[in-house]
């Protein structure tokens, strides 16, 4: 059974940093991040495949950097510059040929 453990969310001030880690049980090509605010509908934030290849959502750009360690089969997020925008519940999400599995979500909090 596949199982995505996400850890590192909290409450931080607006300028703060967080680093997200996502602890996955089995080695996935695809891995990434994405996050649901109240109201609105699940996002990709970031991804890596395992070629190297990562890709952002315009809003983190420059702020937000994703990295893996295949070694450990472990995903993170490092988030700087946090905004209250950037509040949500962040998922990981790891994709092979044919299966997705989700991680159970860790809420993100950006607020004075």
């Amino acid at each position: 059974q596949v199982q995505l453990v996400e850890s590192g969310g909290g409450l931080v001030q607006p300028g703060g940093s967080l680093r997200l880690t996502c602890q996955v049980s089995k080695k996935f090509d695809f891995l990434g991040w994405y996050r649901q605010a109240p109201g609105k509908q699940r996002e990709l934030v970031a991804s890596s495949t395992s070629d190297g290849s990562t890709d952002y959502a315009d809003s983190v750009k420059g702020r937000f950097t994703i990295s893996r360690d295949d070694a450990k089969n472990t995903v993170y997020l490092e988030m700087n510059s946090l905004k209250p925008e950037d509040t949500a519940v962040y998922y990981c999400r790891a994709a092979g040929t044919f299966l997705v599995y989700w991680g159970q979500g860790t809420q993100v909090t950006v607020s004075a």
